[in-house]
């Protein structure tokens, strides 16, 4: 059993499709198609059920899946323990970021690592937070810098670098933009506009408006920041965005006696090695770090 036909087999049960696993893996179908057929041989059983043009797993398939992605990650995280021996920085760096800290945070440290580090190849995959948190706990990703969820994982080291201050904002034209102040129980009687519902950055909102025992009234939502400020400023409903995104297209109003931010900050798998150029990185990471932030004090579980 070779390495390249799990890699075969892991890509076509993601995806669900041969075409598309050749796509991504630079083979043709057929090249994928006989790595499957080797595997099938191999282990004396079906891994895929192929109806029309749906690809799903056998019982057999779902199996394997696991363990299949186990033993790829074990071998690359051997690859890397022995790549480090040597001390040089170099190789490829799998780093996943948000679209807004990508942006907004993450460009000074890129180009200091860049510009110490140039042997190294950044694969930078942009993807929601909790995606990329998933991607951490899956083993595809080495190095995540994200919105940090308030949840804790036992499996991760979580270390928050920088803290969002979210301020409420409205349009020029908004009611509530004739107001000195607002309260939350306010804000309930109006349109917002938010990141999605299962956002870790929805949920500290929510959770600021449920220790009041208030309900938001939300409009519209989605994932991306920039979106909401676009939203906000054409007069679609109120927000509450990080001072990074706040202009003059629209006013900020004080909300007394609550300070709602939200913690940015990188993850990895405990039991992951990382690759020396992770392992940069995170120096980079650390020394861009607010002093509010504390990761000295603060390396959450």
């Amino acid at each position: 059993m070779d390495t390249q036909s799990l890699h075969a087999f892991i890509t076509v049960a993601e995806t669900g499709s041969f075409s598309r696993a050749a796509e991504l893996l630079h083979l043709t179908q057929p090249a994928i198609s006989k790595r499957i057929a080797n595997l099938e041989r191999q282990l004396a059983c079906r891994l895929f059920d192929r109806i029309g043009r749906q690809t799903h797993l056998t019982e057999a398939g779902l199996a394997l899946m696991p363990r299949a992605q186990s033993v790829l990650i074990e071998l690359e995280d051997t690859r890397r323990l022995l790549n480090n021996l040597s001390g040089e920085v170099s190789g490829s760096l799998v780093l996943a970021t948000s679209h807004h800290i990508g942006l907004h945070r993450l460009p000074p440290v890129l180009k200091a690592f860049t510009h110490q580090h140039p042997q190294v190849k950044l694969d930078m995959r942009f993807l929601d937070s909790e995606q990329a948190y998933e991607g951490i706990l899956q083993g595809k990703l080495e190095l995540a810098v994200v919105t940090l969820s308030p949840q804790t994982n036992s499996s991760l080291k979580v270390v928050p670098i920088w803290t969002d201050h979210l301020k409420l904002v409205v349009s020029k034209d908004h009611p509530l933009n004739r107001s000195d102040k607002v309260s939350l129980h306010e804000l309930t009687h109006f349109d917002a506009v938010l990141p999605g519902f299962q956002t870790f950055t929805r949920g500290i909102v929510e959770t600021a408006f449920a220790r009041e025992q208030l309900i938001l009234n939300v409009a519209l939502s989605t994932n991306y920041m920039e979106t909401l400020k676009m939203m906000v400023s054409i007069g679609l409903g109120w927000s509450l965005l990080p001072d990074t995104l706040i202009d003059d297209s629209m006013s900020v109003i004080p909300l007394p006696d609550v300070d709602i931010t939200r913690p940015l900050g990188y993850l990895y798998h405990k039991e992951r090695t990382l690759s020396n150029a992770g392992q940069k990185m995170i120096a980079l990471l650390d020394d861009a770090a607010e002093p509010s932030a504390d990761i000295k004090a603060q390396h959450r579980q």
